[in-house]
């Protein structure tokens, strides 16, 4: 005889259950329909906690009535269907995140998107096209720095901040100033040799 305390199996989507699995609640794990219904809620305003915020989006102006505790990160592929910066750990450690906002290079993860009001936030799909590749992604498909790719669109982003920044002198200081971003295929020798070769063409844009 079946228990009917056992919890019923209902049909979802793959990507609700990937989001269900992250709700955790005191009292043990929901059931995975009730995970799936909370974990959709985290994006959509409640109680009225709402602001709006008004930014450019890889030169785009675009304007958003945003949870004020979104992230940029949820915000950019949650809102704006703008996946390329992946949500690896969540935890500002891993630098698939990494995005541009005001020229500057941030762990969307960690970045609340209320901050961006008013600033100009650039993407991975910002930078270049299949036509005319940012020196940068060229660099990374000339020395095959990449595998699996998963972690290529914040290591690209890091790296033209690198450049910008004026740290990409030496291999050494390439290494510590992209020390943030992690590569579990270990792509680490391509990556450095990608960042030699696009350095002089940043620098002299």
């Amino acid at each position: 005889m079946s228990n009917p305390n056992d919890m019923q199996l209902v049909d979802i989507t793959r990507r609700q259950a990937l989001q269900a699995g992250t709700i955790v609640t005191v009292s043990g794990l929901l059931p995975v329909a009730a995970q799936a219904q909370a974990s959709s809620s985290q994006l959509a305003p409640e109680n009225g906690v709402t602001v709006q915020v008004r930014f450019q989006i890889n030169g785009q102006p675009s304007v958003l009535e945003i949870d004020a505790r979104a992230s940029l990160l949820d915000m950019l592929r949650e809102r704006l269907g703008l996946v390329g910066a992946k949500k690896g750990c969540d935890h500002g450690q891993c630098g698939a995140c990494t995005v541009h906002v005001g020229g500057r290079r941030v762990a969307s993860c960690l970045t609340l998107a209320a901050k961006i009001d008013g600033r100009d936030v650039t993407t991975i799909e910002g930078i270049g096209s299949a036509d005319a590749l940012h020196p940068m992604q060229q660099a990374f498909i000339d020395h095959d720095a990449l595998q699996c790719g998963y972690c290529t669109p914040g290591q690209i982003m890091a790296a033209i901040a690198c450049v910008k920044e004026g740290h990409a002198s030496t291999q050494e200081e390439i290494r510590e100033y992209m020390s943030g971003n992690i590569c579990r295929c270990g792509a680490y020798v391509g990556i450095v040799a990608a960042i030699e070769q696009a350095a002089p063409q940043i620098e002299r844009g």
